[in-house]
């Protein structure tokens, strides 16, 4: 039995109001996320427009609150004008950012149909490589306006009546990534021009807006965060967000640095938070611009071969690869071809739900958090079924509970130290000293007299004594508690069997004088409600 651990949570303690938007998705077209799951005409499910509407039910019955679309890096070459209208006379091209041939049958139109279906927010990505600033005022136009106009009209006559309302839209994608068709890498202070004369221009024709400009792709950009100061610096007066991303990385079989990797986001979020000040500091303004972290994960990866002494050149050398014999590539929606990832679903669920706990935990200035596989992790599929994988529960949790204001948790326990490692050239993490073995956040939603309490026990061998000091709660007593945990680590959910992993009701708890007392299982993840 592991050493005694301490939560505690306070009213007098707020960190900031829980954003509606700040547990949603991303969708891409890569692979099969749009040709094979959300579109297949041939699915014995599917609609007068070919949508599935097994994934469609499956999503909507999450109340999934937002869903940026439709990209990624697919978008900063994408000419929205190619998708709309009759599909006979839609163009088929080149995606070169994933190398596929994109037919243009699932277009704007059809993108912001499919959320509406779903009944999520459309959250809207621009494109801002080879996009001009006419193509945005020309999209948002057709998007939004009521009518009167060319590109308002043209909405009408294509079939869509009434504006379809998109209040987010995303100016651009990763820009300051070399790999992005179109990027502004080289040039941060002409992308931070071009947002502040589109963001205006947008703002002009549809004053109820919000846009984002790009941040960094990654904290291990070498212009981080200097690039972000120098865009953010041209354009903060006209944008409401700034965007960022990170897909955090560990060796097989390092539970700890997997798991730990939430301590990397929290870095980011300061430092992205600290530049965004201080950028409003020198424009003397009293706005304050929050943080959209709109495509985030964490994974898997083997060690690669690292190549010392080549400075900046190991980001070229990762990213200008001209191989002659790749081919493009048609994704056939009724194709689909089995994707089935090694290893069981609990460590995935408790590596992104490290991730959405520190977003809670900077719920003040984070507010909007897409999590990238979202859509498929709140509802598996594959070519002919859905189900609800580990990952659907724990964000379930999230969406239902971490409601009203974000509570700073304290936390005291056994911690481990995260050595410093690379997982290649181009992503290579200090170390961590002092991790706690138990992670968590929480939320209090004032008007339903509702606290949650979030937790997640790293330890991949020890049980925990668990006391969280509810005192400052007074009338507050247990309503609801559930755990996930599995002995058997390859344990996965499937259509065949999706109760492999479920959460469980915790019964073997104490609660007096206001202190609630249990015990936490090895590598769990734990929500614990308390009402008044």
């Amino acid at each position: 039995m592991a050493q005694n651990a301490k939560i505690t949570v306070h009213p007098m303690y707020q960190i900031g109001e829980i954003s509606e938007r700040l547990f949603s998705a991303f969708l891409e077209p890569i692979g099969t996320m749009v040709n094979g799951t959300m579109f297949n005409p041939k699915h014995p499910t599917a609609d007068e427009q070919g949508f599935r509407t097994d994934f469609i039910k499956a999503l909507k019955e999450t109340n999934l609150p937002a869903v940026r679309m439709p990209g990624g890096n697919f978008v900063s070459a994408w000419q929205w004008k190619n998708s709309i209208g009759p599909l006979a006379d839609r163009k088929v091209v080149l995606d070169p950012a994933w190398h596929q041939y994109y037919t243009n049958e699932v277009g704007h139109d059809e993108y912001l149909q499919w959320a509406a279906k779903v009944g999520t927010e459309p959250l809207y990505t621009v494109n801002m490589g080879t996009g001009s600033i006419q193509d945005a005022m020309d999209l948002v136009e057709y998007t939004n306006h009521e009518g009167g106009t060319y590109w308002s009209d043209l909405r009408k006559k294509y079939g869509h009546e009434d504006p379809y309302n998109v209040k987010m839209w995303y100016l651009g994608n990763e820009m300051d990534g070399p790999w992005q068709l179109g990027s502004w890498n080289q040039n941060p202070e002409g992308y931070g021009v071009k947002v502040l004369e589109t963001s205006k221009a947008i703002k002009w024709i549809d004053e109820t807006i919000e846009t984002a400009v790009c941040g960094s792709s990654a904290p291990f950009m070498e212009g981080f965060p200097e690039w972000d100061e120098t865009a953010l610096n041209k354009c903060y007066d006209v944008v409401d967000y700034v965007s960022v991303h990170h897909y955090h990385s560990a060796a097989p079989g390092d539970i700890k640095a997997l798991l730990g990797g939430s301590l990397y986001y929290e870095d980011f979020i300061n430092t992205e938070v600290a530049m965004i000040d201080y950028v409003a500091s020198k424009h003397r303004s009293p706005k304050q611009v929050n943080i959209s972290f709109d495509e985030y994960g964490a994974m898997v990866r083997p060690l690669q071969e690292l190549h010392p002494g080549y400075g900046r050149y190991n980001m070229a050398r990762n990213h200008y690869r001209f191989d002659p014999e790749r081919r493009y590539i048609r994704h056939d929606p009724d194709n689909m071809p089995d994707r089935r990832f090694p290893g069981g679903d609990m460590l995935h669920a408790l590596s992104m739900a490290s991730i959405q706990l520190a977003l809670l935990r900077h719920a003040d200035r984070v507010k909007i958090g897409c999590m990238t596989g979202g859509l498929s992790a709140l509802a598996s599929s594959d070519h002919d079924h859905v189900w609800k994988s580990a990952s659907h529960h724990v964000f379930m949790d999230l969406i239902n509970y971490a409601k009203g204001i974000s509570l700073d948790t304290k936390v005291e326990c056994e911690t481990y130290d995260m050595p410093g490692y690379a997982i290649e050239d181009t992503s290579q993490y200090t170390g961590k000293e002092g991790v706690n073995f138990i992670d968590s956040a929480s939320a209090w939603d004032r008007d339903n007299k509702r606290l949650t309490v979030f937790v997640i026990n790293r330890n991949e061998d020890a049980e925990y004594p668990l006391t969280i000091d509810l005192k400052g709660f007074e009338g507050y007593k247990p309503s609801a508690a559930y755990r996930m945990h599995t002995d058997d680590m390859e344990a996965k959910n499937t259509f065949e069997n999706e109760n492999a992993l479920v959460p469980e009701k915790e019964e073997n708890y104490t609660f007096e004088n206001g202190e609630f007392k249990l015990h936490v299982k090895p590598l769990s993840w734990n929500v614990y409600v308390f009402e008044s």
